[in-house]
C-alpha cells in the first residue's frame, strides 16, 4: 500500500469520489500542514491554523497509480482559484499536493508542469512535504455518503462525484 494527501477544496468532496474508485482501500478527511497541535474542524475554518482541508488516500499501486489519483484530483477541482473553491473561501480550503517522498514530489511537479497549458489561468496548487496529518472529526468521515440530500451535498459534492464517475467510470467501484 501507499499514501497519497490531497487538498481540492471541502474534504467531503475529494472523499467521496476517491472512496469509490476501484484500487482505494480508504480516504479519510483530515487536517494538514499547519501550526497547532490537533485541530478541529471549528479552528481550521477560522483561516487562522495554516491547515489545508485534504484527504489522506491509503492506494493499491498495483491497480492505481498515483498518476491516476493526480488526474482524478484536478477532474473534480478548480486548481485555479487560490484560497477557495467556489463559495467555499479560505486558505483551508487551498488546493494542494502534499508529498511523502521524492518520487512523489517528482511525479507531482511534472504533472502540474504538463497541465498547466491546459488552463487559462496560473495554477495555484500548492506542492509542499506533509507534515502532519489529523484525521477530521467522526463526523466527517463518509460525510456524501451518510448525507446525499442534504443541501451542500446536493449542490457542491454531487456534481463533483458525478463528474469523477462520468470521467473514470472504467475505475469506478460496482454498487457506487
Amino acid at each position: 500500500m501507499q499514501t497519497a494527501i490531497f487538498g481540492g477544496g471541502c474534504f467531503w468532496c475529494i472523499e467521496a469520489v476517491f472512496n469509490s474508485i476501484q484500487g482505494i482501500c480508504s480516504a479519510v478527511s483530515g487536517y494538514i500542514n499547519g501550526h497547532i497541535e490537533n485541530p478541529t474542524y471549528e479552528k481550521v475554518c477560522s483561516g487562522l491554523t495554516g491547515y489545508t482541508e485534504a484527504v489522506k488516500i491509503e492506494f493499491d499501486p498495483e491497480i492505481i497509480s498515483y498518476r491516476t489519483l493526480l488526474e482524478i484530483l484536478f477532474t473534480i477541482h478548480d486548481p485555479t482559484q487560490l484560497n477557495r473553491q467556489g463559495h467555499d473561501i479560505g486558505p483551508q480550503y487551498r488546493s494542494g499536493i502534499y508529498y511523502l517522498n521524492e518520487e512523489q514530489q517528482r511525479e507531482a511537479q511534472a504533472f502540474l508542469n504538463e497541465i498547466k497549458e491546459h488552463y487559462d489561468k496560473p495554477i495555484v496548487t500548492e506542492l509542499k512535504a506533509a507534515q502532519t496529518f489529523y484525521p477530521a472529526e467522526e463526523y466527517h468521515q463518509d460525510y456524501f455518503a451518510k448525507n446525499p440530500h442534504a443541501g451542500y451535498c446536493a449542490a457542491v459534492v454531487a456534481p463533483k462525484y458525478l463528474k469523477a464517475k462520468q470521467h473514470f467510470t472504467h475505475l469506478w467501484r460496482e454498487n457506487e
